[in-house]
Parts: structure tokens; C-alpha cells; sequence
């Protein structure tokens, strides 16, 4: 995959690792949000990539927050920011990180903060390093808010009450608190973060295609639609899968290696992992 000046992408077994290297600091200027954004909607449509981690070159920095000096210039401009009654450029990008037909990791092994935060959280899932991870929604504290999904991202993600700390408080949240309230699926030694979430991306990556697709739009849909809608949707999504070619020979292979027998349930986890390995991209 094509790298640009601020993002180095490396595509294997489905799996699309971005590593961010902005330095000083890794903060979302103008130039990285644009090559983040070009890629996420390239990617979106991209039939060889599965799964996408989000990584930095720099331990100390995930993503540090939006440029401070950038926002400066746009509040001395007379131009408007909003776009009405249409989401903003970076909202944009945010929901199709959060929408696209691909599973989107974020490895947080050091400080993520405001526009950083809320591109992490727009991610499906998150993880950080014990001691190293700290999560900081900044922007109240600068006389603003959150403009970038931040005030509604993150009460469905942690909790009303726990968002207004997190946003009014604009203090730091360690690794440890941070998988406590639910930001991040776990916390790890920093030693195996990587490994951690490169394990996961590869064994996310070797399930069905259309399986991951639909199961994210599924998920999706306890967020947009009622129980009841998202129910019935949930079944229609079930009976299409259960028509694809790809359901049916993972699920005779499953039955040939011994699911559904009391051995094979007994090693359950080891038993997928040879299934995985069978249908592995």
C-alpha cells in the first residue's frame, strides 16, 4: 500500500497496519488529518483489507490532539466552520471510521488527547499500555468543547457521567481507569501491546469477510436503531449469511475437526484457532 508523508501503511494477510509519525509530538495538523482522511476513504472500499490498526512510530504519542495553533487561525477567520445542517470534515471522517466495512483497531501506547481521543474512539475497539497510555479531552479547559464527535461519542462509549468528567474535568485518565470506564478494551504491559493487538487483528482477519461485515453493521445497529428494529435487521443479516459458501464450509470444517463433540467443545478456543488457521488469507 502507497505510504504518505505522515502515514506509512503496510498491508498483510488483510490486515492494514497505519503507523502515524508526525513529529514533534503527533499532533492532527491540517497536513495529517488529510492523508488520515484520504485514507480511511480509500480503505473503505478496499476488498484485500479486513482489518485496520492504528499505530504510532512514537511511544510517548498516540495522537496529542487537534492543532492548537490551526484552531487559533480558525477562530480568527470569517469564514463559518460548520457546514450547517451537514456534518463537519472531521465528523466525517470519524463516522466513516466508524462505519466502514472494515474492523478499525486503535493501539494507544502513549498520551492521546482531544482530536486524537476522539479519532481513537470513533475506532471499534481501543487498546493501551499500563503505564505508558493517558487519555485527555482537553478542549474545555482551552474555552472550547469537543467539536470533532467528542460530546457524543463518548457517553455511548463510557457513560453519560463519566463523559462529563472526562470532557468538563479535562484531566488525565491512566491506562488502568481508562479500561475501567470502558474507553479502552484492555490495558497490557507495554511490552505486549503490540503483540496483543497484532494477534487479534490477524485472528479477526482470517474469519469469513462477509461474517465481520455484517456482524459490525449489526453491532452498529443497537446504536441507530430500536431493539426491536435491530432485532428483526439482526435476523435478516443471520439468514443471509447463512447462505453464503464461505458459512458453509467454515461450519463443515468446524464439524470435521471436532465441534460439537464433548472433546471438542471442551478445547473450544483451540479448536477455532485451527479453524482460523484453515481459512487464514
Amino acid at each position: 500500500m502507497s505510504d504518505e508523508s505522515l502515514i506509512t501503511t503496510v498491508l498483510d494477510r488483510g490486515v492494514a497496519t497505519v503507523t502515524i509519525d508526525a513529529p514533534p509530538i503527533n499532533v492532527m495538523s491540517r497536513e495529517l488529518f488529510r492523508e488520515l482522511r484520504r485514507f480511511c476513504t480509500s480503505v473503505s472500499t478496499q476488498d484485500d483489507v479486513r482489518v485496520v490498526v492504528f499505530r504510532s512510530a512514537d511511544p510517548e504519542f498516540f495522537i496529542a490532539h487537534f492543532d492548537v495553533e490551526l484552531l487559533l487561525e480558525l477562530s480568527a477567520s470569517e469564514e463559518p466552520i460548520s457546514a450547517g445542517n451537514e456534518l463537519s470534515l472531521f465528523q466525517q471522517m470519524c463516522e466513516r471510521l466508524r462505519t466502514m466495512p472494515k474492523v478499525t483497531i486503535a493501539e494507544i501506547g502513549g498520551r492521546v488527547g482531544g482530536g486524537g481521543s476522539e479519532f481513537s474512539a470513533s475506532c471499534d475497539m481501543r487498546f493501551g499500555a499500563i503505564g505508558r497510555t493517558v487519555v485527555n479531552q482537553m478542549e474545555v479547559a482551552l474555552g472550547i468543547l469537543p467539536g470533532g464527535s467528542g460530546t457524543q461519542r463518548l457517553p455511548r462509549l463510557i457513560g453519560r457521567g463519566r463523559a462529563m468528567e472526562m470532557i468538563l474535568g479535562a484531566q488525565d485518565l491512566d491506562a488502568e481507569t481508562a479500561e475501567r470506564w470502558g474507553y479502552l478494551n484492555a490495558a497490557v504491559e507495554p511490552d505486549q501491546l503490540r503483540r496483543h493487538v497484532d494477534n487479534l487483528a490477524h485472528s479477526i482477519a482470517s474469519h469469513p469477510v462477509d461474517a465481520l461485515v455484517r456482524a459490525k453493521r449489526s453491532v452498529l445497529n443497537a446504536e441507530e436503531l430500536t431493539l426491536r428494529e435491530g432485532l428483526i435487521e439482526e435476523a435478516r443479516l443471520f439468514e443471509e449469511l447463512l447462505q453464503t459458501d464461505a458459512a458453509r464450509a467454515a461450519m463443515t470444517a468446524f464439524l470435521q475437526m471436532g465441534g460439537q463433540t464433548r472433546d471438542g467443545e471442551v478445547e473450544l478456543g483451540s479448536l477455532l484457532d485451527r479453524l482460523r488457521s484453515a481459512f487464514d488469507p
